[in-house]
């Protein structure tokens, strides 16, 4: 066992660099995996493009990516008197199933971020359509945003046909501008399936399908796990210390034949993206939990729980995690996290990882400092200076720290 005293007194300035305006990448490349890609291994660093990235994995290597797909969570309704309020879709409240609340028709209720919200008193919003009428009725405040009652009166349509249909891409906040229709297409993966995220696993955004060929071809396939990410995922540590920042809650769903095969892998284990990542070690920690049978009917991993946790090996958490969904007659094993890497955490379920260049001060750069140690200054300076674009729609890295 190892206890998070450490991230405690980190300073988050330590996790600070100078990103110019100008180095983030307001729109992606034309082709997705004409980026660079910054291969980091020990001490040395290489530079090259991202549809050459399976001349740099080992064959046969266990590929993990996020396959969440991005909604259309920012609709925009206008009142009478002409004001504008913006309401940002959060997360399911009732039902509080992603996919029955995108498959409802009828009503729904969600946790929102409103912007103007002083703006908005007690009366229902209206977007109207040729088709449907989708009204906005608020419920209640909570902790982290607003509760707010959605109907729409055509009932054919779900409310991921209505979302579809009203609703913009939210493309990340310091791009600066609005999203356009290209957005729509180039803010979410290729392999994208179940919806619930309001922003992308940009780690994955670089990836063709020759891409996958080429991987294919050494004896690399994917698997896939999803983890709706949250708009938390933009906020900065505005904490002096690091262990001073509370981390956003996700939800991820992992079903069983990806457990059973991260139990029988035996090759390098690459995580594509933060998210994967993290949803990887999560997986870990709940299956550390039923091991040792202290896991509650809820399936939640705390952002300190992992760091005062009795680890335990791999083969025996998943198997733990195997036998309590047959114990369950789970098929998908649905939880969330609120795990926060930092350094000094030991990574369990990956040897490797692909992501793009993060923010600074921000948890996604204090993850990747907590698997490369100093190693990620060097990193970042070499990307700096030898002109990678940063963010969402910017380059790559592989990294491997084992």
């Amino acid at each position: 066992m190892y206890n998070n005293i450490h991230a405690h007194r980190l300073l988050s300035s330590a996790f600070d660099y100078l990103l110019p305006e100008e180095r983030i990448a307001k729109h992606p490349l034309p082709q997705r995996d004409a980026s660079k890609l910054l291969v980091v291994r020990g001490q040395q660093m290489l530079e090259t493009q991202f549809k050459h990235i399976a001349q740099h994995i080992p064959p046969q290597s266990f590929l993990v990516l996020n396959n969440t797909k991005v909604v259309r969570a920012r609709l925009r309704f206008t009142k009478a008197s002409g004001a504008s309020i913006e309401i940002f879709l959060v997360e399911p409240v009732a039902p509080t199933d992603y996919a029955l609340s995108f498959g409802s028709h009828g009503s729904v209720r969600w946790r929102c971020l409103v912007g103007n919200l002083k703006r908005w008193k007690n009366e229902p919003l209206k977007f109207e359509a040729s088709s449907y009428t989708l009204t906005a009725c608020k419920s209640s405040h909570c902790a982290d945003g607003v509760e707010v009652d959605f109907s729409w009166d055509n009932p054919d349509l779900s409310f991921a046909q209505v979302v579809e249909l009203c609703g913009e891409i939210p493309i990340p906040p310091y791009l600066n501008r609005r999203s356009e229709q290209r957005d729509s297409t180039d803010y979410q993966t290729i392999y994208a399936q179940p919806e619930g995220s309001v922003a992308a696993p940009t780690a994955g955004l670089h990836f063709t399908p020759k891409v996958f060929e080429q991987l294919s071809q050494i004896g690399v396939q994917p698997h896939y796990i999803t983890l709706h990410v949250g708009a938390g995922t933009f906020r900065p540590m505005k904490s002096e210390l690091v262990g001073a920042h509370e981390m956003h809650t996700e939800h991820f769903f992992a079903d069983r034949g990806l457990i059973a095969s991260c139990l029988e892998a035996s090759s390098l284990r690459i995580a594509v993206g933060t998210t994967s990542l993290r949803s990887l070690e999560s997986l870990y920690w709940l299956g550390v939990k039923a091991h040792r049978q202290i896991l509650d009917q809820e399936l939640f991993v705390g952002q300190w729980e992992p760091y005062r946790l009795e680890p335990t090996s791999v083969e025996q958490a998943l198997q733990a995690l195997l036998c309590l969904m047959d114990a369950r007659g789970l098929d998908v094993l649905a939880a969330s996290t609120q795990i926060m890497i930092t350094p000094g955490y030991q990574v369990r379920m990956a040897d490797a990882l692909i992501t793009n260049f993060h923010q600074p001060r921000s948890t996604l750069l204090v993850l990747v400092a907590s698997l490369l140690g100093d190693r990620w200054r060097t990193a970042y300076s070499y990307a700096m200076e030898h002109g990678f674009r940063f963010l969402s729609y910017g380059d790559s890295s592989l990294l491997f720290f084992k």
